[in-house]
């Protein structure tokens, strides 16, 4: 059992590390591109894992009290959802109002239009002015 954990406890760790690098956006990653990151991770079986958890990634705290669901490059947030986006709800309300507005006027002029038919029909209201003789 003992021998077992030998292995499997550094294996867990490879695979733990290799899969955070490459989790890991690009320029989060300290003094080395990613890709070489991965390739010493996957070539120094113990060394390389712990070298990348321990000097491989830059580790902060979350900024303003957000998840790290919410972190991504250059540590502007980025909504998951566009139901979740302030901004996107606030667009969709003016655009909303805007449209209204649009149907509003449209049914207005509609009605207006209709009323304007039915004077002519009845004979009541103003006549179409006939046309000069030549």
């Amino acid at each position: 059992m003992l021998r077992a954990l030998i292995y499997l406890l550094p294996l867990a760790l490879t695979i733990y590390a290799f899969i955070d690098c490459l989790n890991t956006p690009e320029d989060e990653a300290k003094h080395l591109p990613k890709i070489a990151w991965v390739f010493i991770i996957l070539l120094f079986w113990i060394v390389g894992p712990i070298v990348w958890l321990a000097a491989g990634k830059m580790r902060h705290a979350p900024a303003g009290g957000r998840t790290p669901s919410e972190w991504h490059r250059n540590h502007r947030t980025q909504w998951v959802a566009p139901d979740d986006n302030p901004e996107f709800l606030k667009a969709l309300k003016d655009e909303n109002k805007k449209d209204e507005s649009l149907l509003k006027d449209w049914e207005a002029d509609l009605r207006r239009r209709e009323e304007e038919l039915k004077r002519r029909e009845s004979g009541t209201g103003p006549e179409e002015p006939t046309p000069p003789a030549s």
